[in-house]
């Protein structure tokens, strides 16, 4: 099964060149890069290295995410996601890919909470509302989930069939929630989770930032939950 690689950016030109030395050249047939609204080159970065560059003004992770998966070749079997400041290792994408590759998920999460997390790369505000989110979802749905970790793959046909709408910060949650109502076979592996290696830490080291992100996630929950 071929996979293509999803990376939300905005103003990573520091960072891009340093993950796609990172990438292994057989993990993914397609590297497409949502640029966000940046204004320090990062399109040009992505198109130089060869990726594929879509340009999402809307600033979101959800609206970056929807207009990379509207420019997904038809080939592509396998959609995975990473963050463009190399806080993840790329090397555990394999570990993302296994378990569908051998028939046995639909939907794979990189749990930082299981895995290993550098210091200071989850910070206290983000463990509460990680924590919280994920008990909600066992309140709400019984999923027993451990992380709303961005980096995951998920099967090209169940992402489709989750017909995915948030446009900002609540896209993980919502996949997560409506992966349970579907009944998609959903698998958490531990992946490591470090700091940037470079530029701006737009939501974690921002209080006002990751509080209206929480904000997002919470409404989020509540909105299909009464949904």
């Amino acid at each position: 099964m071929v996979a293509a690689l999803i990376i939300p950016a905005l103003n990573e030109a520091e960072c891009l060149p340093l993950l796609f030395d990172a990438i292994p050249v057989d993990l993914f047939r397609w590297i497409i890069v949502a640029d966000n609204g940046s204004t320090d080159g990062t399109a040009a970065v992505a198109k130089a290295r060869g990726a594929m560059v879509v340009t999402e003004p809307e600033r979101g992770y959800g609206a970056a995410s929807l207009a990379a998966i509207a420019a997904l070749p038809p080939e592509a079997e396998i959609v995975v996601w990473m963050q463009a400041d190399l806080s993840e290792d790329p090397l555990e994408a394999y570990a993302l890919l296994a378990p569908i590759r051998a028939g046995e998920a639909d939907l794979v999460i990189g749990s930082r909470t299981t895995g290993e997390a550098a210091k200071g790369a989850l910070l206290p505000h983000q463990k509460f509302g990680n924590d919280l989110a994920c008990f909600l979802m066992r309140l709400f749905w019984g999923g027993r989930y451990s992380d709303l970790g961005p980096f995951r793959a998920i099967r090209r046909d169940a992402l489709e069939r989750l017909k995915m709408e948030d446009r900002n910060f609540g896209w993980t949650i919502e996949m997560q929630i409506k992966a349970l109502r579907l009944g998609l076979r959903v698998v958490e592996v531990p992946v490591r989770y470090g700091v940037r290696v470079a530029g701006e830490n737009k939501v974690s080291g921002n209080l006002r930032a990751s509080a209206r992100a929480g904000w997002i996630i919470f409404r989020t929950v509540f909105r299909l939950a009464l949904g």
